[in-house]
């Protein structure tokens, strides 16, 4: 059986934590921060981590973990 494929943007955009959870950054801290709200801009520094239902979708593209 051939190698399953990981989806180039799954692995640019999500890593893996050890105990198998999946950690994401946030959105929203690119471009026109001057529209946006001090707290906002400091609420959406650093990563979060998935719920459950999204972990799963992101691990079904990832299926050999990330390489990261």
């Amino acid at each position: 059986m051939p190698k399953m494929k990981t989806k180039s943007s799954v692995k640019k955009r999500f890593t893996l934590t050890a105990s198998g959870r999946v950690k994401a950054g946030v959105g929203n801290k690119r471009h026109m921060l001057t529209a946006k709200t001090n707290k906002m801009k400091r609420q959406n520094r650093g990563t979060f981590l998935l719920p459950k239902q999204d972990s799963d979708t992101v691990k079904q593209w990832m299926p050999y973990g990330s390489s990261r």
